[in-house]
């Protein structure tokens, strides 16, 4: 795959984007950076698979970011040897719609998990009936049920744009959990496990921070603390909230609240 690299006039927004799409978007023959340079942009392919795992389809996505990104909104082309020409004409038109209302922010991650959630009521029934259908499926292996991860940071220097950075891509991947600040920074998330996979790739790979010297800089001391199924013992939290806590005794009963004393006790405590 050719490098991602900067020009004198190339959007480092965009640039910032492909390599954290190229970081979530690993495995074989997911992303692959076709062209780069300052008159076209950035030009990439990305595969997805969309819909229930009895039936599922795999989409190329072809992504054209023009200089002028995300000023503007990508060129995109879609295709699949498992969808007909229309099914594709119709996603690619449901996506520029989509990405009209997003311009002015990096928007293709926010566009695949957009697809991913709503390609079910872009294709009809009765050209993809199995598509529609996302219950009801009792055979789930634990992969697919909610699963839970307990992040330690290390410091947050621009706090304010950092939380603001968790929130969206809380949001965006449809994960619940808390943000704990106090003597320990930890975050506390629910979800899908691809979709917390995605947000440990986001983390990783994005300045979500600045440095001493107050430039900005990727998290590079996160740890992951512990990632596992979610256990009927454990509330399942609707939201994602930001919990400032003056004590440990006062985040050790929020964690009790969340009946997570356990987890508390297992990897929290081992911290102090």
């Amino acid at each position: 795959m050719q490098s991602i690299t900067g020009g004198t006039s190339m959007s480092e927004i965009a640039l910032d984007e492909v390599s954290v799409l190229s970081a979530i978007y690993c495995e074989r023959d997911e992303f692959a950076l076709l062209e780069q340079s300052e008159e076209k942009g950035i030009l990439f392919q990305i595969r997805i698979m969309v819909g229930d795992r009895s039936e599922e389809k795999s989409l190329n996505l072809l992504f054209q970011l023009p200089p002028e990104y995300p000023s503007c909104p990508p060129v995109i082309s879609v295709n699949s040897e498992q969808l007909t020409r229309k099914q594709c004409q119709d996603i690619k038109q449901e996506l520029l719609q989509k990405a009209s209302s997003l311009v002015s922010e990096p928007m293709v991650h926010q566009l695949l998990l957009w697809l991913q959630q709503n390609v079910a009521n872009m294709i009809s029934l009765e050209q993809a009936p199995r598509l529609a259908s996302t219950s009801g499926n009792g055979g789930q292996r634990s992969e697919d049920g909610t699963w839970m991860a307990l992040l330690l940071i290390d410091h947050m220097r621009s706090k304010a744009k950092y939380i603001k950075a968790v929130e969206k891509w809380t949001s965006e991947l449809e994960l619940t959990g808390r943000l704990f600040l106090g003597r320990l920074i930890l975050i506390l998330l629910q979800g899908k496990r691809r979709q917390i996979k995605e947000y440990l790739h986001l983390l990783k790979k994005t300045k979500v921070d600045v440095d001493s010297s107050g430039k900005r800089c990727k998290e590079k001391m996160m740890s992951v603390l512990c990632e596992k199924p979610l256990l009927e013992e454990h509330k399942q939290l609707t939201a994602f909230k930001v919990k400032e806590f003056s004590s440990l005794e006062e985040l050790r009963k929020e964690f009790d609240s969340l009946g997570l004393l356990k987890l508390y006790q297992e990897f929290v405590n081992t911290l102090l």
